[in-house]
C-alpha cells in the first residue's frame, strides 16, 4: 500500500495485526483487474479494509460506481484471492464510502479530467 494517495489511503487492520501477510495480499489482489478501466482494485483504492476476526477474514470493498457491471465478479475474485493467501474463510462487505479518483494510487488520478 506504499504507493497509495496519502490523504485517502486506507490502512488495513491486518497491516498491524498480521503484517507478514500484507505483501502476499497486495501481490494477489493486484491481479484483480477492472476490465473497463484497465487498472487493478488496489490501484483504484477499492479495497478499504482487510481484517481477521475470530479466524475469518473480512474485506471491505467499494466499487467505482454502485452499479458497476463488473462489481460482483471483482468482489468474488478479491474474496477468492484473500481466502487463498490467508487460508481462512473470507467475507466481502460492500463498503459505504463513495469512490472518487483521490482514492487511486498517486499518479494514476492525474489524467481523469475530473478536477
Amino acid at each position: 500500500m506504499n504507493d497509495m494517495n496519502i490523504e485517502n489511503s486506507p490502512i488495513w487492520d491486518i497491516e498491524s495485526t498480521h503484517p507478514d501477510f500484507v505483501p502476499a495480499l497486495e501481490d494477489s489482489l493486484s491481479q484483480v483487474m477492472d476490465p473497463e478501466l484497465g487498472l487493478n482494485i488496489l490501484q483504484l483504492g477499492l479495497v478499504r479494509e482487510i481484517k481477521i476476526e475470530d479466524g475469518d477474514a473480512i474485506v471491505t470493498m467499494i466499487l467505482t460506481t454502485p452499479y458497476c457491471p463488473y462489481g460482483p465478479a471483482l468482489m468474488e475474485s478479491a474474496r477468492n484471492k484473500v481466502e487463498k493467501v490467508l487460508e481462512m474463510p473470507t467475507t466481502i462487505i460492500y463498503g459505504t464510502e463513495t469512490w472518487d479518483p483521490s482514492m487511486m494510487e498517486d499518479g494514476l488520478n492525474d489524467d481523469w479530467g475530473l478536477y
